[in-house]
Order: C-alpha cells, then sequence, then structure tokens
C-alpha cells in the first residue's frame, strides 16, 4: 500500500526545524524557530507540551536511546537536556561559541555529539554531564554530526563543502569526501554502518561507500535544496524533505524514486522515521507537524535489525543487502513513481490542534566548556537525576507508558506560575553574576601571579644586595 497522512499538529508558531520519535513511539518531539520544543501524544486528546527555556531558534531535538531524555540544540550557543514530562526539568550545556546545528545521541546513550557554527564537533559524556573533546578541521559551519551505530565513527558535513569521517577513538579524521559543486545540509549513516547519505543543497542526494571510498548512488529528485533525510530502519528505503516543498521516498535496492509526497505548504525542513519504520514525520516552513503511516513496507522489521547488530562492525564482511548498484542513478523523477496529495484526507481538527501546556525550565544547571578542557562543578543532585540510568526510576517501558499517559491526563492544569518575562530577567541577572564571578576569578588569579612575581623580585634584590656586599 501507499504511505497515508494520519494527522497533522499544529502548536508552534514559526517553521518546523526537527523531529524525533519518541523509542515507545507513542510521543513525537519538534524543534522551531519559535524557540520552542514541543512533544505531542499520539493518544486522542492528549495534551501537547510546549518546553519554554531556549531563548533563540532551537536547530535540533532528539530522544535518548532509553527515551529517558530529550537533548535540544538552539542557535543561543546551548544545548539543553530535558526529562520529557510535564515538571520541566532541564540542564543547559553553554556548548559552543556560536550557533549549535544538531545533536545526536550515540547508540548506547553514554555520549553526546554537537555540531556547530563555530567550526567544531564536541562529544559530551551524558552520565558524567562532561565535555570531553572536540574535533577541528573543518574549515566552515559544521550543519549536522552523527554516530555510527557502533559508536566508532562520527559522519558531520559543513558548509566547506567537505563531509568526514572521525574516529572516536583516536580523534583522527579519517575519510573525507569533497563536493564542487554545493554543501551538505544533513548526513547520517545506514542502519548497518557501511554507508553515509548526504543532503545536498544542489538539490541531490548522494550514498557513500565507507569502506570503497566511492560514491554509489547519485539522485537528482528535488527542485530545491535537500534539507533532511531519514534511513528506513531496514535500510532499503530513504525519505529526503527538501525546499520545493515535497518529500520523496528512494528505493535503495532498486535505485530510484518511488514516492512523492506534497502536503506541507513551502519548504520541507524535517523528515524522520519512527524507530520500528511503521510511521514517519515531517515539518516545515508552513509550522504544520505531519505524521504519515508508512504501509509500504511489510519486512519484519525486528529481525532486520537484530541482523543489522550483528554486523555493525565497519570492517565486517558486506552482506547481500549491501551491495548497492555501484553507479550513479540520477533520476527525473517521472517515471515509476506514485505522486500522494492527502491535504484533503485529514479534517479532524479537533485531535491535529490538541489544548497546549507551557513547561517552563526549572532547576536548571549549567555545564560550561569555557577552556575545552574543564567544566565548574554542577548540582550533584540533578546530575544524578538526568544522566545516570540507574537513578532515573521511570526508563522501564511500562514506566514511559504509564509516564505518556500521566502527561495526557486532561485534568492537568497549567504550571506556569511564574511570567515568561520574571524567569527571563532572572536568568539575564543569574548569567551576569555568572560573568562577575569569572570576572572576579580571573583578576584574583592575576594579583595572585604579580604578587609571587614582586616576591621574585625582592628576594632577587635581596640576593644581589648580600652579593654586593660581600664583594665589598
Amino acid at each position: 500500500e501507499d504511505p497515508v497522512l494520519e494527522r497533522y499538529f499544529k502548536g508552534h508558531k514559526a517553521a518546523i526545524t526537527s523531529v524525533d520519535f519518541s523509542p515507545n513511539c507513542k510521543q513525537l518531539a519538534t524543534a522551531s524557530w519559535d524557540t520552542f520544543l514541543m512533544l505531542w501524544n499520539f493518544k486522542p486528546q492528549a495534551r501537547a507540551f510546549r518546553f519554554v527555556g531556549h531563548k533563540d531558534v532551537v536547530t535540533s531535538v532528539q530522544f535518548s536511546p532509553v527515551g529517558n531524555l530529550l537533548a535540544s540544540a538552539s542557535r543561543d550557543r546551548t544545548v539543553r537536556l530535558w526529562i520529557p514530562d510535564k515538571k520541566g526539568k532541564s540542564s543547559e550545556f553553554k556548548a559552543h561559541t556560536a550557533p549549535v546545528r544538531s545533536v545526536d545521541f550515540s547508540a548506547d546513550g553514554q555520549l553526546l555529539a554537537t555540531a556547530s557554527e563555530d567550526k567544531s564537533i564536541k562529544v559530551w559524556n551524558m552520565y558524567r554531564q562532561r565535555f570531553l573533546y572536540s574535533l577541528y578541521r573543518h574549515t566552515h559551519w559544521v550543519r549536522c554530526a552523527k554516530f555510527s551505530p557502533d559508536g566508532r565513527l562520527i559522519v558531520s558535513c559543513s558548509e566547506d563543502k567537505t563531509v568526514k569521517i572521525w574516529d572516536t577513538t583516536n580523534k583522527h579524521c579519517v575519510n573525507n569526501f569533497s563536493d564542487s559543486v554545493g554543501f551538505a545540509n544533513f548526513v547520517d549513516f545506514n542502519p548497518n554502518g557501511t554507508c553515509i547519505a548526504s543532503a545536498g543543497s544542489d538539490h541531490t542526494v548522494k550514498i557513500w561507500d565507507i569502506r570503497m571510498n566511492k560514491l554509489l548512488q547519485h539522485y537528482q529528485v528535488h527542485s530545491g535544496g535537500v534539507n533532511c533525510l531519514s534511513y528506513h530502519p531496514s535500510g532499503n528505503y530513504l525519505i529526503t524533505a527538501s525546499s520545493d516543498g515535497t518529500l520523496k521516498i528512494l528505493d535503495l535496492l532498486e535505485g530510484r524514486l518511488i514516492y512523492t509526497l506534497q502536503g506541507h505548504t513551502g519548504p520541507v525542513f524535517a523528515v524522520s522515521f519512527s524507530k520500528g519504520g511503521e510511521l514517519f514525520a515531517s515539518g516545515g516552513a508552513d509550522a504544520q507537524v505531519l505524521l504519515w503511516r508508512t504501509n509500504f513496507d511489510e519486512l519484519n522489521c525486528k529481525s532486520l535489525i537484530k541482523r543489522n547488530l550483528k554486523r555493525l562492525h565497519f570492517e565486517s564482511p558486506p552482506h547481500l543487502l549491501d551491495i548497492y548498484p555501484r553507479t550513479p542513478h540520477p533520476h527525473d523523477g517521472k517515471l515509476e513513481t506514485v505522486e500522494i496529495n492527502p491535504k484533503l484526507e485529514v479534517i479532524d481538527l479537533q485531535t491535529s490542534n490538541p489544548p497546549v501546556v507551557d513547561v517552563l525550565s526549572f532547576d536548571s544547571t549549567t555545564t560550561t566548556d569555557t577552556s575545552g578542557r574543564t567544566l565548574p562543578e554542577k548540582s550533584e543532585e540533578i546530575s544524578g537525576y538526568f544522566l545516570n540510568p540507574s537513578l532515573v526510576s521511570d526508563c522501564s517501558p511500562a514506566a514511559l507508558k504509564k509516564k505518556t499517559e500521566d502527561m495526557s491526563d486532561p485534568p492537568y492544569e497549567s504550571q506556569r506560575s511564574i511570567p515568561l518575562a520574571v524567569t527571563d530577567a532572572l536568568e539575564h541577572i543569574m548569567e551576569q553574576l555568572n560573568v562577575l564571578t569569572q570576572t572576579v576569578s580571573i583578576l584574583e588569579q592575576r594579583l595572585t601571579l604579580t604578587e609571587d612575581k614582586l616576591k621574585d623580585c625582592l628576594e632577587n634584590q635581596q640576593r644581589l644586595f648580600t652579593a654586593s656586599q660581600q664583594k665589598s
């Protein structure tokens, strides 16, 4: 069967920049230009939650593999970790010196990779909430960075027109793919970690084999820049989102375009398959979030995922399904494709506009990478609650189910008791106090150095005076 638009969500006030499904596929997280994150529940009549905390455009959002954390990146130069419930607890990383473009958890949930317009990729330890290391080789803004399924590699793309592969063990760049025409807006590994796909500003989608260092497929199916892509868990399909207002689904085994989906009015910026592949979501400039049912793939995704997990090592011998056609596949998108325009199919506005509850972040701790080496102290209680799964009691599937039901409970009233302007003012005062504290600390260090130098000078003067007296 063909993909079907199941429902759409309205609640954001500006363009959608990122979408991600929870591991249990009961919730969808979205990020937007309106500075908010939103958490949508698929249960009918369930409330949606708007997370308030970032000061600028939210560029990326992702659930942790267990689903107990939500990471977000923003143009306000910070990364935030949220507990995805109605309490609004969050932890802030002052991560970069420029806007942060993407966040990505490793498959085991222990690491977080962030990419920024300061030309760097940074990797953070989630259990200890500490900065680990930076990767510097790009010469322009880094737009996206993703872990490989086994966590041994990171792929990144930049406006310097390169896609780089990094080894997380020795922190070296081990591969480099260049493009003379455009740059990649988004990159990701396929589910078994043998290939990467890039979404190009030059309207193209490219798939590279990282073992052979070879371009395998080259799709020219969009008439605008490609902003995002997502692999189906089977690895057999790829969905793309473009500024031409369409989503396209590619059959990678046959090397052809099979579906063109129209539903957004304006550019589409984000798309993602659910963890099992039965759903996918898209978001764009029209501030709408569309939820689709895949339908066309009846394969047993769980068995495919298990098979892929056995072949995560990037030097593993290739499997039959890894062997894509070895020649580029340019397509004009006209032959053997199905166009789906579902604009009139979803009319249940009541479920499309769920009641929205504002959730203000509180108890937030700040983790700063000021020197690239050390981080200030932080609240151990918050750190433990956020980042150690053994301390987070609600990680089990049953607890997650209870949490989802609890969040969608109709009697729940908004806890927004403090006006947003007051909260912003207080946070600004705290930031200024932090700056003053750091300034005083630096002055104290300089004063100590000056005292030490003066002491050395006086001791030298005393030695010279004693020596001159002995000579006379």
